[in-house]
């Protein structure tokens, strides 16, 4: 079965951001994930890493205003400068924190508008040349429209064309197996053809965004599959508990030992 690491954007939120490291490591979690870590310095978070036997799988480049409804850069015209920026940003806490891929966020504009997508294509090509030469890989996300109405990217088809564009190997996708239902469904044929591009999985039942095992999906028929591909990342469990973290977790020792059958 896949090797799981825990969003501490969404889970653990019982705790302070800075003990959620701890927290998770206690819970049997070996790496983590989560949106954003430049509220702290990067220093902070490698220590808590450290302290806790963790190691980091994935955050995401700088979204802008968050609080002011943005989600991303890399879409928006008139923006260059400051992503170029969030990008450097980016690099500068994944070499210090030991992080090997970023998600790049698209933002929010119509992805009909032929300037935007001029942007997120001159854009992406930027990140990808700068996260080439720090060794760092990049993502990009198809994220569905009723968690984030208006994203950019919001197909998995064209973000495939856009990396097939690129044309590098650290350039991949990250596969959220929740959106990827919301979106298309077909997620196990999906997974079969999107194989070779996928840097990163993420997982959360559908249609409530709660544990794994919980939604209308056969989450261990798809858990089976990413075994069978031969993916050997984490798989981020980026959902919102439906009560206390410790108290979902008990879908894990299912996965991990399924009945038999």
């Amino acid at each position: 079965m896949p090797k799981f690491a825990a969003n501490l954007s969404m889970m653990f939120t019982e705790f302070p951001f800075l003990d959620r490291f701890r927290a998770a490591a206690d819970c049997g979690f070996t790496a983590v994930e989560f949106l954003f870590p430049y509220e702290h310095a990067a220093e902070l978070i490698a220590d808590k890493l450290s302290e806790a036997g963790l190691v980091q799988a994935l955050f995401n480049m700088s979204p802008g205003n968050w609080d002011g409804g943005e989600r991303g850069l890399a879409a928006l015209p008139g923006r260059e400068s400051e992503f170029a920026q969030s990008v450097e940003t980016a690099i500068s806490y994944a070499r210090v924190i030991g992080t090997p891929r970023l998600h790049m966020m698209a933002g929010i504009v119509s992805a009909r508008n032929p300037v935007a997508t001029d942007a997120y294509r001159k854009n992406l090509k930027r990140a990808a040349e700068l996260t080439g030469e720090a060794g760092i890989g990049l993502v990009i996300e198809p994220i569905n429209s009723r968690d984030m109405p208006g994203y950019f990217l919001d197909n998995f088809d064209r973000a495939v064309s856009f990396i097939a564009e690129i044309n590098l190997p650290h350039v991949q996708l990250q596969f959220d197996i929740y959106h990827r239902q919301i979106l298309h469904g077909d997620v196990i044929m999906a997974l079969r053809r999107f194989a070779p591009l996928i840097g990163h999985i993420q997982v959360a039942s559908v249609p409530d965004r709660h544990e794994p095992l919980t939604g209308e999906l056969d989450d261990l028929r798809i858990f089976t599959e990413i075994d069978a591909i031969g993916y050997q990342g984490y798989v981020g469990c980026e959902y919102r508990p439906r009560r206390g973290t410790k108290d979902g977790l008990g879908w894990i020792g299912k996965v991990s030992d399924p009945p038999d059958g």
